[in-house]
């Protein structure tokens, strides 16, 4: 199958599979003289565990070194992903008896302790935070936070119009080379605003650009605003921060 074909088959955009295969997570068996990338059914079968651990939060790159590593099993893995699934699954079935137990209690036929109003929550760790932690350290995180909260809620609020506003912009160019001038005009708004609220180095912002696909949490927030816009940000923002370092 080509990678149109691909995309169409699983409802995944051209650009993330394009994406998959430059940084060698999944290339296909066979390109044609044309340059055309031809995916075999045991590419699809990589292409479906690769989907699987991201649906359960993996980042790309422990997903490239689970699937590369000789001691991979392609059943012993399908067998974790559903438990991890049923987990998961179990989780979301209590939210919802929370949901159907507290429009029971607003409407005064049962009354719930304050643990019930609870169940199925688990915030014991902010998996945003800690990853931006432990990428680029406590000084960058701390001092976008600090700065945040000092803001009144209108400035909060116009904060978040803005970051709207430069995402339809780069939304509209996602379609182009990350390398054009267009593209690369886009990402340096977006360079530039996220330090007036942090202190971003390049390198900095190219590792924010990887968490954009490596982390399905970001990518499916960024991609509410075009299909492939997180794929796209992450080689423009990559191309910026390379060009720039010379």
């Amino acid at each position: 199958m080509k990678v149109k074909e691909v995309a169409d088959l699983v409802g995944i955009s051209v650009r993330t599979l394009h994406h998959y295969d430059a940084i060698g997570l999944l290339s296909p068996e066979e390109t044609t003289q044309s340059g055309y990338r031809i995916y075999s059914n045991s590419d699809l079968e990589v292409l479906q565990q690769i989907l699987f651990f991201k649906e359960l939060g993996f980042p790309l790159k422990k997903i490239k070194e689970i699937i590369n590593s000789p001691s991979f099993d392609r059943e012993e893995a399908l067998e974790l992903h559903r438990k991890m699934l049923l987990e998961k699954r179990s989780r979301i079935d209590k939210m919802i008896t929370t949901i159907d137990k507290t429009t029971q209690h607003s409407k005064g036929e049962i009354n719930m302790s304050n643990k019930e109003k609870f169940a199925g929550f688990d915030f014991s760790h902010n998996p945003y935070e800690q990853e931006a932690r432990d990428r680029w350290g406590e000084k960058a995180v701390d001092e976008s936070n600090a700065k945040i909260d000092k803001m009144s809620k209108d400035e909060q609020k116009l904060m978040g119009e803005e970051f709207d506003r430069i995402y339809q912009k780069l939304a509209a160019l996602r379609h182009k080379s990350p390398e054009s001038d267009e593209a690369q005009a886009g990402i340096k708004v977006w360079y530039d605003y996220l330090n007036k609220i942090g202190n971003y180095s390049l390198d900095a912002f190219k590792g924010l650009g990887q968490m954009y696909v490596d982390d399905e949490r970001f990518t499916k927030n960024i991609d509410k605003y075009g299909q492939g816009l997180s794929v796209f940000m992450c080689d423009a923002m990559a191309v910026y921060a390379d060009r720039n370092k010379k």
